[in-house]
């Protein structure tokens, strides 16, 4: 759902940008140089997964309509799979063959009886072969710079990056999570340098003189304390309720009136909890006959995360919720108005806004 949304926050923008103009530069790359990778990062259920395949999405289609659906690349008198884009989430226990066997298996590929070198020529192999440009590894913060496998996962990572693909590396507070610790920010570029892979010679993977860089990028939740980014917000529920397919629903459902607040101070701007809380009052609202949504019925609808089992909370994949609905009108605080549609009181936010 808030895929489909519109694209209204900054970091949406920076992302799309970014990462669309790396992949479809280096895509268009014929030099051996080592293609430059980027880095998104953010905190939990921000909606960083839902962005960057979106994004990686339209590149495949725009490539795969350039080429015909056919592989460019492809050895003559053979045929593989055409996959310009590749997804593949990090194991949550991380080792450098379990990274090549998770890998291989978004191609089908048989592993069985192979140990590390022949894991790292096959995944040089499948990239190849199926013309992958784009390479989007999810979860990457589940690696621990602690554990040395951790350390040799990340190492080799980095050595994919002599295979002629675009990486992609998508996670949670990348900044705090140890990943740049061997990197150098050069702030003329922007970019984060690392030095190549001591993999590089070791599993026969193309040595460069080029040292690996990133574009690291923040997707933020949504804020709700200036004009600017109230209207962001709102633009996005705009973008949801054009999705709602409630029989009774009504323009403004989402946006009128304090909705916006309320749905904010719920959520905390957080995308994908918005995205659960909505679902689940959508499918409330239609096994009741409702068929509409409003404050009132919002407030029995319990935001939960039934997913939370599959992902790591060690690595920050999952967020705070808020704890339960709007606080009602005379609770005896006093209040004042900032900005617009945005109640305070003494204790703070009434929004939920963070610093």
């Amino acid at each position: 759902m808030a895929a489909t949304a519109v694209l209204s926050r900054t970091g949406d923008r920076v992302v799309t940008r970014v990462l669309r103009g790396r992949i479809e530069s280096n895509a268009l790359k014929h030099k051996p140089s080592t293609r430059a990778g980027v880095m998104i990062t953010g905190g939990g259920y921000q909606g960083k997964t839902e962005t960057a395949c979106e994004i990686a999405a339209g590149f495949e289609d725009a490539w795969l309509d350039l080429h015909h659906h056919l592989n460019p690349a492809a050895t003559a008198g053979t045929r593989d799979l055409h996959a310009p884009v590749a997804y593949v989430q990090t194991p949550v226990t991380a080792k450098p063959k379990s990274a090549c066997k998770a890998i291989l298996g978004f191609y089908g590929a048989d592993t069985k009886n192979m140990d590390l070198p022949d894991l790292v020529r096959q995944v040089a192999a499948s990239i190849r072969d199926h013309g992958t440009k784009t390479l989007l590894l999810d979860d990457i913060t589940r690696l621990r710079m602690h554990r040395a496998d951790d350390q040799d996962v990340l190492d080799l990572i980095r050595a994919f990056m002599s295979m002629h693909v675009t990486l992609v590396l998508i996670g949670v507070d990348i900044p705090g999570s140890g990943l740049l610790r061997e990197g150098r920010h050069d702030p003329r570029t922007g970019q984060w340098a690392f030095p190549p892979s001591r993999h590089a010679g070791i599993h026969a993977l193309e040595a460069t003189q080029t040292e690996r860089r990133f574009d690291l990028i923040e997707l933020d939740r949504f804020r709700y304390d200036t004009p600017a980014q109230i209207t962001a917000w709102t633009r996005h529920l705009a973008g949801v309720e054009q999705q709602l397919r409630l029989m009774d629903a009504a323009p403004g459902m989402l946006t009128d009136g304090t909705m916006p607040e309320y749905l904010y101070r719920r959520t905390s701007g957080v995308a994908g909890l918005l995205e659960r809380l909505i679902e689940d009052g959508c499918r409330e609202a239609i096994d009741t006959g409702t068929e509409r949504l409003s404050q009132a019925f919002l407030d029995n609808v319990a935001l939960s995360l039934p997913d939370a089992c599959v992902r790591d909370a060690e690595a920050g994949e999952i967020p705070a919720i808020p704890t339960g609905p709007a606080p009602p009108d005379g609770s005896g605080a006093r209040k004042r108005k900032r900005g617009r549609n945005t109640v305070f009181d003494d204790r703070g936010p009434a929004s939920g806004t963070g610093s």
